[in-house]
């Protein structure tokens, strides 16, 4: 069957009732089925083929088991049972017409050959816009407002622009990545043009999958500025808001903190916390260390060798040594410490080093590469298995990042007053300290958590993230947390604290260069490297995250405490505008 699918010019986007004239052997969807020869409703039609089926099904199975016991030839039928297979055989037809044809028709993908557009007939070009749903999918649940909303939707809105190629020449590049003959990922070498590479890639990956990417946005992005640094054969890029939290006043310094988020009600939260800790008289952070890790696994013919190779990395005699070779990989950064683990005659070496404005990850790892070849000349035997052997640990929840800490480890404090707590977080002092101590401590530990003694650190931290372009899979360990409540002055108002060991952050390189992601670190006031002090606006910049935790922590546990959370989700997370209005507009 032929299924390749034709745009329709300068038409409103709909189901084609005819076949084309350049093609006749294209259907309508709404092709006849088994169904359509019943006069009877679908619903009763399809209760008396299943009757049918099981019934006669349960007759054959017992008559043949009697033949079994009695040894008749199975082959030898009566006249019921010869009724009784032609009524199995139609309620197959019936049944397989209903469900079966459709469902095997949705997982056969088009080979990317029948896709091409036919020389004959260059009008013709692929139609993307079939793969969209006529309506929006949560309005297909209610049958009551279908039909009108699809009027709707065929009368008033029109189908998006899909971006093609624009030349004859790109039309061929397509065909040729479509083909195999040109790979994907070598678009913006061969071209010189990362836009160009972009729109080229995206139309061909169209042709190939069948599905449109319409709703993806294209224009309105530098490509030239994510190239060798950011993203790997783009085909668009995705919108996340980006809402404002503030101002936090924290170490006497007013910040307004973006957060990008698609959770209705995070930014509001974490606002109100804001405002609290605000009226309070503002948040304390501290950055207690700030060190990135990089840990390479080693390994010997047998253990004494890697137990000698640990004895000289952890001598202090020989730490010098090491920092002279380690930091001629960058001017910024300077080797802290080193420390070993081994696990038979596998040795782990975790190094840990300042990286100035950077998140650090590069740079810690050239540094480690040139200590991994300076010790090649005393250790000949050893055998580098990995640059990393996850004893780092990157990305990944482990206790040694919660205990040692790994990028930069923040604390965070706050005494919210009496008359703040009552009316503005709508609680109490004493119910915030034994909520914070049941969920947060005593029920984290019931589940056996790491680094998660907090109510919802992740939620912040990611949102600060993405805004703010560092790497969003470290928000792993960088959530690590744990938030401490108690009463103070006399029990009338609210200690709070957060402390994080592991945040890791970057006001340079990465994300953060990328210019959406450059002006919210710029609304910050921590936008590139410190031109007083290598590092200072990383570290501000972690106890920004920090500071926002904080607010975050205070104002959720407030809502829990005063029964607040499901109604405030509900106003901000949940939409009660009119679908069918929506969908004509």
């Amino acid at each position: 069957m032929d299924i390749r699918r034709r745009p329709i010019k300068n038409q409103p986007h709909q189901r084609s009732e005819k076949p084309s004239a350049a093609g006749e052997h294209l259907k309508p969807h709404s092709q006849s089925k088994a169904f359509d020869a019943f006069p009877l409703p679908l619903h009763l039609t399809n209760g008396i083929f299943f009757t049918i089926f099981f019934s006669v099904m349960y007759y054959l199975l017992h008559r043949w088991r009697e033949k079994i016991r009695n040894s008749v030839p199975l082959h030898v039928l009566t006249l019921p049972e010869l009724a009784a297979l032609a009524s199995l055989i139609v309620s197959v037809i019936y049944l397989v017409g209903f469900f079966g044809i459709d469902f095997v028709q949705s997982i056969i993908r088009p080979s990317p050959d029948s896709w091409k557009i036919e020389d004959d007939h260059p009008e013709q070009q692929i139609l993307m816009e079939e793969d969209k749903p006529v309506r929006p999918c949560g309005q297909a649940l209610i049958p009551h407002i279908v039909e009108a909303v699809t009027d709707m939707t065929t009368e008033k809105k029109k189908p998006p622009p899909t971006t093609e190629p624009t030349s004859e020449e790109d039309e061929q590049i397509v065909k040729m990545v479509v083909g195999g003959s040109i790979p994907s990922y070598a678009l913006e070498s061969k071209l010189g043009d990362c836009k160009r590479a972009a729109v080229i890639r995206r139309e061909a990956l169209q042709q190939i999958t069948g599905k449109s990417l319409s709703g993806l946005p294209l224009e309105g992005f530098d490509y030239e500025s994510i190239l060798g640094q950011c993203c790997e054969m783009p085909v668009g890029y995705v919108q996340i808001p980006v809402g404002i939290a503030g101002p936090l006043l924290l170490n006497g310094m007013e910040f307004w903190v973006p957060m990008a988020t698609t959770e209705g009600c995070l930014v509001a939260s974490t606002n109100r916390g804001c405002k609290a800790i605000f009226v309070s008289g503002g948040a304390t952070g501290l950055v207690l260390k700030d060190g990135m890790t990089r840990a390479p696994v080693v390994r010997f013919g047998n253990v004494k060798r890697a137990a000698e190779l640990k004895q000289f990395l952890e001598d202090p005699v020989n730490f010098d040594t090491l920092a002279v070779v380690f930091n001629k990989s960058s001017r910024f950064g300077r080797l802290q410490s080193v420390r070993c683990a081994i696990a038979g005659k596998n040795l782990y070496i975790r190094f840990c080093c300042s990286t100035g404005d950077a998140m650090g990850m590069n740079m810690v790892s050239k540094g480690v590469q040139n200590v991994i070849d300076f010790l090649h000349v005393d250790f000949p035997d050893m055998e580098v298995m990995g640059i990393s052997g996850n004893y780092c640990s990157d990305k990944k929840p482990a206790a040694i990042n919660w205990i040692e800490g790994r990028g930069k480890s923040v604390v965070c404090e706050a005494v919210i007053k009496e008359a703040v707590v009552q009316k503005v977080l709508k609680t109490t002092v004493s119910a915030l300290v034994e909520l914070n101590m049941l969920k947060n401590l005593a029920g984290s530990a019931m589940a056996g958590a790491l680094g998660g003694f907090n109510a919802h650190a992740s939620n912040i931290v990611s949102a600060v993230y993405l805004a703010t372009g560092q790497d969003p899979a470290q928000n792993v360990e960088s959530s690590h947390c744990i938030t401490m409540m108690e009463p103070v002055n006399d029990g009338k108002d609210l200690h709070i604290s957060v402390t994080m060991p592991s945040i890791e952050v970057g006001t340079v390189g990465g994300g953060t260069q990328l210019a959406s992601q450059s002006a919210c670190l710029n609304l910050l006031g921590v936008k590139g490297a410190s031109k007083d002090e290598p590092g200072a606006n990383s570290r501000v910049l972690a106890t920004i995250v920090a500071g926002s935790v904080l607010a975050g922590e205070l104002s959720l546990m407030s809502a829990i405490s005063a029964g607040q959370l499901v109604k405030s989700h509900m106003k901000y997370n949940r939409s009660t505008r009119d679908m069918s209005n929506l969908a004509s507009s």
